[in-house]
């Protein structure tokens, strides 16, 4: 009997381990981000997730870790605004013109003023 609790509380263990594992590949529920001198942006990344379904229409653009944007634009990968005006309002433009509901398209409706 015992070999059989240890046998099911290893199992479940696993299953635990995956299901973190998954989780853990999603990235944040939502992040704060730098938004410079217009204050801080508030980013709902797993309605993006949800939405967009494929991670690569960002991140073909930066790699996904933590702070990267910030690095990026301090050694000359990234341009200010970049991401902002290439991903973010043009796919937020491009939904709203097809009749979908879509994200901001200003950027006080993103950065929070502190």
């Amino acid at each position: 009997m015992t070999k059989r609790v240890a046998f099911i509380v290893v199992l479940l263990g696993l299953l635990v381990s995956a299901a973190v594992a998954v989780s853990a590949e999603n990235g944040a529920e939502n992040m704060l981000l730098n938004g410079g001198r217009r204050g801080k942006i508030s980013f709902p990344h797993r309605t993006h997730q949800d939405v967009l379904k494929d991670c690569n229409r960002c991140h073909d653009l930066f790699p996904q870790e933590p702070g990267v944007i910030d690095k990026l634009k301090k050694t000359g990968g990234l341009k200010k605004k970049q991401v902002m005006n290439t991903r973010c309002v043009k796919c937020h433009k491009a939904i709203k013109k097809s009749g979908g509901a879509a994200g901001p398209t200003t950027c006080s409706k993103c950065h929070i003023r502190e």
